[in-house]
């Protein structure tokens, strides 16, 4: 009787335990979709290569690094437990973490490291990152190998302080480790088998990515810090939808159709702003707004006539009225947001029209059109280009806009085929990558528009660099250097607004801007 008795207790607290939310795996609704937006398909499947940043927002749901950029900005542990580096800061020693699965449920090892690092860098790769890992790169990575089943040691040509910086980049996918079955036995690309919370799903272009709640999910313990920390999914599904039209978003928002609006557009805020069941956070972002100039052109290769333009513009004014008040207006490439934006980057580019004429005609510049390229995405980006043409004009200097859809500008830019564009950076989380956005050798990459063997000096200088007081001065000087160039001329850092639904909850704003859609659940009530 007694062991009968005992028999029915154990059994009562077996089903008990069993029905009671695990402190380890967090209860999730069955059939549960999180739909968010995004304002254009995104460019490939493929990790860190043919990119935008709705496309880096959905490889950080799928694929993790050895790092992960963290909310200050610095790297910390994501699929490396720990890492040590060696006096001569050449050589770094990763411990991978174990019990760590991809998503086919093969186990993580040193040797999938290896294989993602070769090919991510093998010659023809376009991996964003390659470049900077690769000779005469910002940390020359010399040879990746295995040490043991759960080490890998990467030797770098010289010391490189943002090394790990550079591994955690969002815009390369986090240098995200992929399993071979990634691709076909032909080498082709298929899709992203990778170690994130989410596994891939379906791509029905134009139309929604959808991702699909990885249930062996390994999360870091502790609770999230920017691309790391503890990640959790919390929904079964999470549906990426496209849909471009801010009008059409903000109209989806307010009838349920969309859960997460981010990046909600300044022009449709009052669309939303004390709807039912709307809520909102918001946070300063990391990215820039500006006009690239094309070096190469005839009339902008004269640093005056760029000078001119810029001393045209009433940045202040075209902020407040592009962005309906919600960006900060900057003339750095140093966000305001960053530790870094420090008195020599704060002050604006004064408009000045009557040294801008001066300028204009000390260039030889007589009148010749000049063509501006924009687009619609953001919308923001076309009403630049109206302001900036209508200021320039009282000035003398006659801009023609040509407005493309966001692939064309894409391709345009990636090429270095216009004279001047309208063009947005996504967040960089170091000023050594947003001057990097800008500075660099031409000939190599037709994107950079500041082609200054001084510049490049210096923004090297800043990456060998880990005293932050000296990187400041470097900084500094770049900053200053860059005005009187002007290979570019920045107008703004957006504020990222997200509007969603009231029965969101988790979802969290962050400088770096990408979404994050782990650790939000649909819980909350309507």
């Amino acid at each position: 009787m007694r062991k009968a008795i005992l028999a029915l207790v154990i059994l009562l607290a077996v089903t008990v335990a069993w029905l009671l939310p695990s402190q380890r795996e967090p209860v999730v609704e069955t059939g549960t979709v999180l739909r968010a937006r995004i304002n254009a398909d995104i460019a490939s499947s493929e990790p860190g290569t043919k990119r935008d940043a709705n496309t880096d927002a959905v490889m950080m749901h799928l694929v993790e690094g050895l790092v992960a950029a963290r909310e200050d900005g610095t790297a910390g542990p994501m699929l490396a437990s720990s890492w040590t580096v060696s006096p001569d800061g050449r050589t770094y020693r990763f411990k991978l973490r174990r019990g760590v699965r991809f998503h086919n449920g093969v186990p993580l090892t040193s040797a999938d490291v290896v294989w993602s690092f070769h090919r991510y860098l093998a010659p023809g790769s376009e991996w964003r990152c390659k470049p900077d890992l690769s000779p005469g790169g910002i940390a020359p990575v010399v040879s990746i190998k295995p040490d043991g089943a759960y080490g890998v040691t990467i030797i770098l040509a010289h010391a490189a302080p943002l090394f790990l910086t550079e591994l955690a980049r969002i815009d390369c996918a986090g240098t995200g480790i992929i399993q071979r079955q990634s691709v076909g036995p032909d080498g082709r690309w298929r899709y992203p088998v990778g170690t994130g919370p989410f596994r891939w799903g379906s791509w029905h272009h134009n139309q929604y990515i959808e991702l699909l709640r990885y249930k062996n999910y390994r999360s870091l313990p502790g609770p999230p810090d920017g691309n790391g920390g503890g990640k959790r999914a919390l929904v079964e599904r999470v549906r990426f939808m496209d849909i471009p039209d801010d009008a059409a978003a903000s109209a989806a928002l307010l009838r349920g159709s969309v859960d997460v609006l981010d990046g909600l557009a300044p022009e449709v805020l009052a669309n939303v702003s004390g709807a039912t069941g709307i809520k909102f956070t918001s946070s300063p972002s990391l990215d820039f707004y500006c006009i690239l100039f094309q070096g190469r052109d005839r009339l902008l290769a004269d640093p005056r006539l760029r000078r001119a333009i810029a001393l045209s513009l009433d940045v202040a004014a075209l902020t407040r009225v592009a962005t309906h008040g919600t960006a900060t207006p900057d003339s750095s490439p140093v966000p305001a947001a960053s530790p870094y934006y420090g008195a020599v980057e704060r002050p604006l580019v004064r408009q000045n029209l009557a040294e801008a004429r001066a300028l204009a005609r000390a260039a030889g510049y007589r009148g010749e059109p000049i063509e501006l390229i924009t687009s619609h995405s953001p919308p923001e980006m076309y009403d630049d280009a109206i302001i900036i043409q209508a200021m320039a004009r009282e000035a003398g200097i006659n801009l023609k806009i040509a407005t493309l859809d966001w692939a064309s500008q894409l391709a345009r830019y990636s090429n270095g085929d216009y004279q001047a564009m309208v063009f947005g950076f996504s967040a960089r989380l170091d000023p050594s990558l947003s001057f990097g956005l800008l500075a660099g050798d031409k000939a190599q990459d037709p994107r950079k528009t500041w082609n200054s063997p001084a510049a490049i000096a210096m923004l090297r200088q800043s990456i060998a660099t880990a005293d932050p007081k000296a990187r400041q001065e470097i900084f500094d000087r770049l900053d200053q250097l860059f005005r009187s160039d002007a290979p570019a001329v920045i107008l703004y850092n957006t504020r990222r607004i997200t509007a969603m639904r009231s029965t969101v909850q988790g979802f969290r704003s962050w400088p770096a801007e990408t979404q994050r859609l782990w650790n939000v659940s649909l819980g909350g009530k309507p």
